[in-house]
């Protein structure tokens, strides 16, 4: 049980706070006709994270990580998208779900995107290997086991429940106006963290 708390612990304070995946993912949920139309981003963000997590577990990221090449190419990519996300995101409309003609991403740029925000975030990986890459040491055979499937739960969960929230404030026709200054200020985001990439890799 303590490895099953311990991994809920530090899965939350990885995931839960407001970053750009996370953004994306509520205003995605909140963009779509229909909650399953927001089922794409909700499975691919979780389906990275938990890459990231059993990557993390097993040691492998940590030998990724040590090639620099590897990091520079992670960080272009991610900073082109994320300028690209932050454009699309500023520009983007609203036209309320209860019309059946919401402005969310389609499938395929919402998994394009959404892997792009949870994989190429340099920043992002480098902090899954160093808090539950560098926990799960500690735990051996079936402990290390329930501490990765804790991490993983929890970021299901959480994507889930970001999506069903986006989408029930979405259905509101007060949301309107304030649709759009979530989008300004999600592109705003997008783009300081792209900024921020930079800035820490010339450090």
């Amino acid at each position: 049980m303590q490895a099953f708390f311990h991994g809920m612990i530090l899965a939350m304070g990885l995931i839960l706070p407001l970053g750009v995946q996370n953004l994306f993912v509520f205003t995605q949920g909140a963009s779509q006709p229909t909650f399953l139309r927001a089922l794409p981003v909700v499975i691919t963000a979780s389906l990275c994270d938990t890459l990231l997590i059993v990557l993390a577990v097993q040691g492998v990221s940590l030998f990724i990580a040590s090639f620099a090449w590897i990091k520079i190419l992670f960080l272009m990519i991610g900073v082109g998208f994320l300028a690209y996300m932050g454009w699309l995101t500023w520009n983007s409309t609203w036209a309320g779900n209860d019309t059946g003609a919401g402005k969310g991403l389609g499938v395929k740029q919402q998994i394009v995107f959404a892997v792009t925000v949870s994989l190429f975030n340099p920043h992002a990986v480098l902090d899954t290997i160093g808090v539950i890459g560098t926990s799960a040491i500690h735990y051996t055979g079936n402990e290390k086991i329930v501490f990765t499937m804790a991490c993983i739960l929890v970021s299901w969960c959480w994507f889930f429940l970001l999506a069903v929230v986006g989408w029930n404030v979405g259905k509101k026709k007060s949301f309107t106006q304030l649709f759009g200054y979530i989008n300004k200020v999600s592109a705003i985001f997008m783009w300081l963290s792209a900024a921020y990439m930079i800035y820490n890799s010339v450090l």
